[in-house]
């Protein structure tokens, strides 16, 4: 079931159909060409057999707001060279809540296909949509791929993985989530949300917990904080303050090129609840790397940080067994 996903996946990446090169991000004038992104995605999710997260024209508070938005759902991708039971990683890319990049979607989501993992490529829901649209987003996908575990012949572990904007989505679900309500009239509500473990690349961003967060006024500098529309909302979606002992495992990825201390701030952070994570921050690269194999928007092959996948495989398995 699904395998077509595989192949059509398979196709899209060896002629690096998703891949915008930097150059062509912006316009003339500068803009972003959030035209030319949201297209290019979007005509990529068409080629597969999507699951949407709610029926068609049932999404909660998805509208015509933006009309080169389409309605979140998730493509399934099975799980290669393998006869396991085996659970699910989400693969969320990341593009700033504004746009979306292609390689750490796609291309992510088929490397860990071939690696023996189901994944599930998260359309999940962009600016002018709030960040809770966002994460309502995942923590539906979650509650789906639990519900359909039997049919898609799959265990009901979950793992977010994402990127930049998609890795802080990532480290929001893996801090704020519920058990399901029993009592709803969707069965998919009824599971729960909480994911078994979260990869985060290059998306711990300490908005809260570094120096200069909480304890001054969070708007002195737009710039370090364009996310969140309020001061509550920047400490409810910085995760690093608000690990419990009920946070799952985290695997944790970054290069230098993106301040090191926002990892180290959430290491600190689950250190004292004493959860289990694995950091790996790389001295070479910038932000955006996906799989540092060449196949980005950057071009860049750099093999010592491509090794991410080596390692994160071996926790995912520790995750999954």
């Amino acid at each position: 079931m699904y395998q077509n996903n595989y192949e059509e996946l398979k196709k899209l990446v060896e002629k690096d159909g998703v891949i915008i090169p930097v150059a062509r991000h912006r316009k003339p004038d500068g803009s972003m060409d959030r035209e030319l992104n949201l297209n290019t995605w979007n005509d990529a999710v068409k080629r597969f057999e999507i699951m949407p997260l709610w029926p068609k024209g049932k999404t909660p508070n998805f509208d015509d707001r933006d009309p080169l938005q389409i309605e979140p759902s998730i493509i399934f991708i099975p799980a290669q060279n393998s006869d396991k039971v085996i659970g699910t990683i989400i693969v969320a890319c990341g593009g700033g809540f504004s746009t979306r990049t292609g390689c750490e979607g796609f291309n992510v989501a088929k490397k860990f296909a071939d690696e023996g993992y189901n994944t599930a490529i998260l359309t999940y829901r962009l600016q002018p949509y709030s960040r809770k649209d966002c994460m309502d987003d995942m923590q539906r996908a979650i509650r789906l791929l639990r519900n359909k575990k039997e049919e898609l012949k799959i265990s009901d572990k979950v793992v977010c993985m994402g990127f930049s904007a998609g890795g802080m989505l990532s480290g929001n679900c893996a801090t704020h989530f519920d058990e399901g309500d029993k009592e709803s009239a969707d069965p998919i509500e009824r599971e729960s949300c909480r994911p078994d473990g979260a990869v985060i690349g290059y998306g711990a961003f300490a908005f809260a917990g570094l120096p200069g967060g909480i304890f001054v006024d969070p708007f002195a500098d737009q710039i370090r904080n364009p996310f969140f529309a309020s001061k509550e909302e920047l400490i409810y979606f910085s995760p690093e303050v608000n690990i419990s002992r009920k946070t799952p495992p985290m695997f944790i990825w970054q290069t230098n090129s993106d301040d090191p201390r926002n990892s180290f701030t959430l290491g600190e952070a689950l250190t004292a609840m004493g959860i289990p994570f694995e950091m790996h921050l790389f001295a070479q690269g910038v932000h955006g790397l996906a799989l540092a194999d060449g196949h980005n928007d950057l071009g860049m092959d750099i093999p010592s940080v491509a090794i991410w996948t080596d390692m994160c495989k071996i926790w995912l398995d520790r995750i999954f067994v």
